[in-house]
């Protein structure tokens, strides 16, 4: 079943330029509860990620930040490595720093020389534009652990997505300068309608350029990708991504290259276990296990989450463990249940385990959370129906970082044609589980074990 509209989309993308918004100020003096419950005391973020610039040097068609200028506001080098510190008390053990593009904030070695003193650990995700064996040297130096470049596709497609000629062949010589300073390397790439068809390519691609990890996750309508929906997958394409990247577990169980997928891939579809390594509860771990950080220290449970309806408190205005402990836009997954699901998620035989998933995905369709369609369980479900779901664009974003318009669902049946091919996918299901499980057990086999020195 091959994915429609995928030249359409690219041609869309080669018109003009995405400009980049001049960042509105931080929010600021936002209300806390006057105390923190039990439940807020016992949660603790384990993993953060920071936006420690909103500076960029790519122009993406699918960036959900909008970034490419600085924010007005961003915090000192003072004010971030304080931030370091109470991440550090506050029981944060691994950083991610991000951007924008993170190395163009020109302290970004002294903010991660920090986060590593600290005994967190620190990596860096990056489009790799202009990350030379210097800068790559310079990120071993501080003590970043990996790094993990963004390839959203072959040539022609990354470089239309990401806005710059070139930006392809840049971000490989990063993978390279990576390589060569010593540092583990990873790939993440955003599924899109262009670049869906492109995977098993792209795969092969960065496995050759020595990767040891691939993080994949579905574009959303976040930002700029919202303003050019043809970009995204339609609920019904989840068919499509899952079954791919079920297929190309066998490749990456062949290659000692482990498939990660991002929490809106999913869910508890036939490849759950076979593509995470166990099923188990899919809900969304904003403000629980996760924490998000924009530039200007404006404080989320999630780096993705829209920055108006999640931002919970300022670090300017309060210390991060009470943003933490006393925010409700912050802390809103502590306590979620069943009553908040709507559509599609609402009957769901997985609704308590799931509770819609992820919560940026859905958020950023409809304005609200509770009900997320691009989910393999829903589309097989509909499918075994005769139907599908399509997203329409009903209200444009307003063009800033972090924003979004409003979808709606369109229940229709399938195309015939369409409806075999993708009866096909769904029947080939568990011979694609069994055939990457025995690539799994072939590759243990050819694992040689280490000489002992001392004999």
């Amino acid at each position: 079943m091959a994915p429609g509209g995928a030249s359409a989309s690219l041609a869309c993308v080669t018109t003009r330029l995405p400009l980049a918004p001049h960042a509105p100020p931080s929010r600021r003096r936002l209300p806390l509860a006057a105390e923190a419950r039990e439940v807020d005391k016992s949660a603790r973020p384990v993993y953060a990620v920071w936006e420690i610039t909103l500076r960029c040097d790519l122009a993406c068609r699918h960036c959900g930040s909008r970034a490419g200028r600085a924010r007005p506001d961003e915090l000192s080098t003072a004010e971030a490595l304080d931030l370091v510190d109470q991440m550090a008390e506050l029981g944060v053990m691994e950083v991610t720093l991000i951007g924008g593009e993170a190395y163009l904030r020109d302290d970004h070695a002294v903010i991660a020389q920090r986060i590593v003193s600290r005994g967190l650990t620190c990596t860096m995700t990056t489009g790799g534009r202009a990350l030379d064996e210097a800068r790559a040297r310079a990120l071993r130096d501080a003590g970043v652990t990996h790094v993990s470049v963004s390839v959203d596709g072959l040539e022609s497609t990354h470089d239309k997505l990401r806005g710059v000629a070139g930006s392809h062949a840049s971000a490989l010589r990063a993978l390279a300068a990576l390589r060569a300073a010593g540092l583990p390397v990873t790939a993440n790439t955003q599924i899109s309608r262009p670049s869906l068809p492109e995977l098993d390519a792209l795969f092969e691609q960065l496995a050759d350029a020595g990767i040891q990890q691939w993080q994949v996750q579905i574009t959303t309508a976040m930002g700029r990708a919202g303003d050019t929906p043809e970009l995204m997958l339609e609920p019904y394409m989840m068919i499509d991504a899952l079954d791919a990247l079920a297929r190309l577990s066998v490749r990456s169980a062949e290659r000692g290259i482990r498939i990660w997928p991002g929490n809106n891939i999913g869910y508890f579809g036939p490849f759950e276990e076979l593509l995470r390594g166990k099923i188990s509860s899919r809900r969304c771990s904003a403000g629980r296990g996760t924490l998000g950080i924009e530039a200007n220290g404006d404080i989320k449970g999630c780096p993705s989450l829209p920055t108006r309806d999640y931002v919970g408190g300022n670090i300017r205005d309060a210390r991060l463990v009470d943003i933490w402990e006393r925010s409700p836009e912050v802390g809103f997954t502590r306590e979620r249940d069943e009553t908040e699901l709507w559509g599609g998620c609402a009957g769901c035989y997985y609704a308590s385990e799931c509770l819609a998933g992820c919560s940026w995905t859905g958020h950023v369709l409809f304005g609200r959370r509770g009900n997320n369609p691009f989910c393999h369980h829903r589309a097989l479900e509909l499918l075994g129906k005769g139907l599908r779901e399509r997203i329409v664009r009903v209200a444009e974003a307003p063009g800033e970082p972090f924003d979004h318009g409003i979808f709606e669902v369109v229940v229709e049946p399938w195309p015939e044609d369409e409806l075999r091919a993708a009866k096909a996918l769904e029947a080939g299901a568990t011979r694609r589980v069994e055939a990457v499980y025995a690539a799994r057990v072939a590759a243990a086999s050819r694992v040689v074990a280490p000489t002992d020195a001392s004999t």
